[in-house]
This record gives C-alpha cells, structure tokens and sequence, in this order.
C-alpha cells in the first residue's frame, strides 16, 4: 500500500544558491512528471506569469456574470479582502459576498494598467499594481476610478485562489 502511495509522487531535486545579497536562485532544478494526479503534477512546476496574469482576467469575467457568488468562488474560505470601495475589511465568504453583492450594482470592468508578478514557489503568486475600473449607474452613467491592487494567489487542491486582495483608489499626485 505505502509503495502506490509514493509511486504517485514527483521526485524533485533542487539546489539552492545564497548570494551575497541575500537573493536566492534555484540552480540545477528537475522533476519528474506525476502520474495520473493533475492537482498534484501542477504543484510541482513553478507558474509562469502569464498564467497568474490569466487570473485577474479570470476574476474580471467573474465580475461581468454579475454574480457575488461566482466572484466569492475565487476567493480561499479564510481570504482577506480589502476593497476599493469600503472601508470594511472582510475576512470570510459570507462578507466577501456582500461587498461583491454591492460593488456588481455598478457592472464594475477592470482593466489591468501596469502589472509586476512575483512567483513566490510552486503554489504562490502575486500579483500587484494599477488597474482601472469603468463603473455605470443605475442612471447608465460611467465614471471611471483609477485604483492600486495587490492579488495574493495560492493553489489549494489543485485550484489557484485568491487568498488576499488589497484595492485602493489611486491617490492624485506623485
């Protein structure tokens, strides 16, 4: 029985380079693919960044369903989410749905401006910077806010979700 367990398992080696700096870079990386678990094969190899850019892109479509609850999908059960448009921070699903159930009134679409991604290892990412939301009323006006974002993402259970999402209206000025 232990012997099919671990027959499943990816063997990984890596050595790890300490610079004088204090950076850090893996050398002589290899791995060998997983049998028959996609869940855990995609834990073993590093993201790129254009798969933690596809997302936001992910979360935006989310938005234009116009549904709290789809949006509240990406988000980890202990995600921490400090919104644009509140001031409250909310910390479980149930709030996190709310705050979405209320900013989906105003048919919000994103629109990434400047982007820096940090992979932080198998199963961590972040992506941060500025995006821009167009926003319309319920009288069909659009305005436009200008924002900052961070999005913290880890695997969990073989699905990327969000486990902290800071937004803040941009400030004027430098």
């Amino acid at each position: 029985m232990r012997r099919k367990y671990y027959a499943g398992l990816a063997v990984a080696t890596t050595a790890v380079l300490f610079t004088s700096t204090g950076s850090t870079h893996a050398i002589g990386t290899r791995s060998q693919p997983l049998a028959g678990n996609p869940a855990v094969a995609a834990a073993t190899h590093y993201p790129t960044e254009r798969q933690i850019a596809a997302l936001f892109d992910q979360w935006n479509a989310a938005l234009a369903t116009g549904n709290a609850y789809r949006v509240a999908n990406l988000y980890a059960p202990n995600a921490v989410l400090l919104p644009t448009v509140s001031a409250r921070i909310r910390t479980n699903r149930a709030e996190i749905v709310d705050y979405f159930k209320h900013f989906l009134e105003n048919k919000p679409v994103g629109t990434i401006q400047k982007r820096y991604i940090n992979i932080l290892g198998r199963n961590a990412a972040i992506d941060t910077g500025l995006y821009q939301f167009r926003l319309t009323g319920k009288d069909g006006e659009t305005t436009k806010v200008n924002a900052r974002y961070t999005y913290v993402y880890q695997l969990r259970g073989g699905k990327w979700l969000i486990v902290n999402h800071h937004s803040s209206e941009l400030p004027t000025g430098d």
